[in-house]
């Protein structure tokens, strides 16, 4: 979902550790820079003095145990929550000042289901107002690069949850955003529509560089879709390790199969588990 919509609901493989809460090694300039971060549900610390670099251009995925605060850490970023301390810029600019997306869990609740498809991926178009000529060239040029097939003219309803997780999506892509945030999006999607999904990600991030922030509960998924998957600690949350993906893209299913990819998942699913058994 794009800034704004509904009124603000909206390459060998290699290991890169850093000490534990510190800022993520850069490999580039700085898009997201974190600092100080703090926010507390009741007694509950999520995070504490939180710091984070992410490089412009790179997809992040983040993972970690549950409830370390993962979804909590984009909601943040993006606005969604606010920080009881702390700073966070976009390439030294504010988050009102930066062109984002962001695609949700939970599609069913995120597409309005008075409006159609193709109304839906304008929206954000219109609610910015963009001639209704560029809205139509934006949806067009978007349609094109996905090779979508989809009946846009159907209403949310009408589509399965993949379709409606698709056209989610392309709702957020179409304001053609610095920064995209995913909230475990296809978390409720069958296997193959799954997968289907991820390859379309993967291509429209080789595509576009937009910098994406990927939160996951599949080990797998993230490291497949990431250059940097970034590993938390329980609550408060600190970097347990980041990790640099370097095998080339695109990746495909021969992938999970080959070692460099073996490898990293395996030391990302070690740091997992020695996170959860010392937390």
């Amino acid at each position: 979902m794009a800034a704004g919509d509904t009124e603000r609901m909206a390459e060998g493989a290699s290991a890169k550790p850093v000490s534990t809460g510190a800022p993520s090694p850069a490999t580039g300039e700085a898009h997201i820079t974190i600092r100080g971060l703090s926010k507390a549900f009741g007694e509950a610390a999520i995070y504490d003095g939180f710091d984070l670099d992410i490089p412009r251009g790179r997809f992040v995925s983040v993972f970690g145990p549950n409830g370390c605060g993962k979804s909590t850490l984009i909601n943040l970023v993006a606005g969604l929550l606010e920080p009881d301390a702390g700073t966070i810029r976009f390439g030294g600019k504010r988050l009102r000042d930066t062109n984002f997306g962001y695609v949700f869990q939970n599609y069913r609740e995120a597409l309005f289901p008075w409006m159609r498809s193709i109304d839906n991926i304008r929206y954000p178009l219109k609610f910015r107002n963009i001639p209704r000529s560029e809205r139509s060239e934006r949806v067009e040029r978007l349609v094109d690069r996905l090779g979508v097939t989809l009946d846009l003219a159907k209403y949310p309803y009408q589509l399965s949850g993949g379709q409606q997780q698709l056209v989610s999506i392309m709702r957020s892509l179409v304001i053609e955003p610095e920064v995209l945030f995913l909230d475990e999006p296809f978390s409720a999607l069958d296997y193959e529509m799954t997968l289907f999904m991820r390859d379309q990600l993967q291509a429209l991030f080789m595509d576009t560089r937009t910098t994406m922030v990927f939160v996951s509960h599949d080990l797998e998924e993230a490291v497949y879709l990431a250059d940097d998957v970034m590993l938390l600690s329980r609550g408060p949350a600190e970097i347990a390790d980041y990790v640099t993906v370097g095998i080339p893209r695109p990746r495909t299913a021969a992938t999970i199969s080959q070692g460099e990819f073996v490898s990293v998942k395996a030391h990302c699913l070690d740091v997992f588990q020695r996170t959860v058994r010392d937390a």
